[in-house]
C-alpha cells in the first residue's frame, strides 16, 4: 500500500479551516467514493499551524484520473508540501471505521470554538 500526505499553509488564502470545513458537506467527500485503489482518505485540519490537509491510502500507487482537487481550487495554489509513503502494516482499532459502513460519509463534529480543540504535535513513544 501507498500513502499520500498533502498539506496547505492557509496564510493568505481567502478560505479558512472552517469555510474549507464546509466545503466538505457539498458532495466533495461523495466524489472520493469510487476511485479506484483508494482504501481511505481523511481531510486534516491543523489550527494551531493555520494548516489543511489530506491522507489518501492507496492499494498500490494512485490512478491518473482523480477527482478534481477542490481544496487547491479553494484556495488559490497547489498544496504547500505533498509527500509519499510505502505503508509497511496496518492495524485497526477497538474503534474502526468498518462498523460505519454503509452510513455514509463520517464528519468530526464542529469544534465548540475556534480554540478549543488544538492539533499537538507529541514525542513518538511506540511505533
Amino acid at each position: 500500500m501507498r500513502v499520500d500526505i498533502a498539506w496547505w499553509e492557509l496564510d493568505g488564502s481567502p478560505q479558512t479551516i472552517d469555510s474549507l470545513r464546509e466545503h466538505l458537506r457539498d458532495g466533495t467527500v461523495d466524489a472520493w467514493r469510487e476511485v479506484p485503489g483508494l482504501r481511505l482518505k481523511f481531510w486534516m485540519a491543523d489550527r494551531q499551524h493555520n494548516r489543511w490537509g489530506a491522507v489518501m491510502l492507496w492499494e498500490s500507487d494512485r490512478p491518473a484520473d482523480l477527482p478534481a482537487n477542490r481544496a487547491a481550487a479553494l484556495i488559490g495554489r497547489p498544496p504547500t508540501h505533498r509527500t509519499r509513503f510505502d505503508v509497511e502494516a496496518t492495524v485497526e482499532g477497538a474503534y474502526a471505521l468498518r462498523e460505519l459502513q454503509g452510513l455514509g460519509p463520517v464528519f468530526a463534529p464542529p469544534p465548540a470554538s475556534p480554540t478549543s480543540i488544538r492539533g499537538e504535535e507529541a514525542p513518538c513513544t511506540n511505533t
